[in-house]
């Protein structure tokens, strides 16, 4: 496999014949939500970022191309964090074991600088989300990762900058991981504020922290849902692969 594709963890040693991503719908102060549960000790699990040239891959429908040519169908993505004007990722990116872009702790403008901050990562001990302080501490080593922001909750609380009558309403993604062997990612498919969606991770899923992926871009395919959003070019991009 070449190094500026894409790259996988699956943390059991064979794949489930059972569905390989469990989809329901949901509502958070009204607003419909998807919500997408994947078992990463069964599933595989994988970022994806570009083809063996070195281009962005952007599309899920060329992320379908090029998994096709080698045997394998994409049945679950989505957008997995923000990214520069080259699509390259503005936070950490580790794939396959490999750091291909560093941690980010500099101070900046937009929601990815709004702290705290925080990565979504697999290691062998399974999924989690830490804030970004914490992940130089981890001594596991880290199998997947991605960096985004604000994180939506942290240590059960709601970040101090959401309020709930924000009219700062767009659509938005997030993951949180309530055990270490489920990552839960959710699409809103109307638009709402971030303090509408992160209660929906800390009350419905009881997720003592989670974190933003994206707003406006969100996107998700699913083959059970016969479903393939496109509503720009997207950098980083997160999957299971059957």
């Amino acid at each position: 496999m070449k190094s500026s594709l894409f790259f996988g963890v699956i943390l059991a040693t064979g794949l489930s014949n059972a569905p390989c991503v469990e989809f329901s719908k949901a509502e958070v102060a009204g607003k419909p939500l998807t919500v997408c549960k994947v078992n990463v000790r069964k599933e595989r699990l994988r970022l994806f970022l570009r083809d063996d040239s070195g281009k962005p891959i952007n599309r899920f429908d060329r992320l379908i191309g090029i998994l096709k040519t080698r045997g394998e169908t994409l049945s679950f993505a989505m957008n997995a964090g923000m990214y520069h004007g080259d699509f390259s990722p503005v936070g950490v990116f580790i794939a396959d074991g490999r750091e291909l872009a560093p941690l980010n702790t500099a101070a900046g403008e937009g929601n990815f600088f709004l702290k705290p901050n925080g990565v979504f990562l697999v290691t062998e001990s399974g999924a989690r989300i830490l804030e970004t302080s914490e992940f130089p501490r981890l001594r596991e080593r880290v199998l997947l990762a991605t960096q985004s922001g604000p994180m939506l909750v942290h240590r059960g609380a709601l970040h101090p900058a959401f309020r709930e009558n924000s009219e700062s309403r767009l659509y938005r993604n997030g993951v949180c991981a309530p055990t270490p062997d489920v990552a839960v990612f959710v699409n809103s498919e109307a638009p709402l504020n971030f303090h509408e969606f992160a209660t929906f991770f800390r009350d419905t899923l009881q997720c003592s922290e989670a974190l933003f992926l994206d707003g406006t871009i969100n996107s998700l395919y699913s083959t059970e849902l016969r479903r393939s959003d496109f509503r720009m070019d997207l950098g980083p991009i997160i999957g299971v692969v059957e």
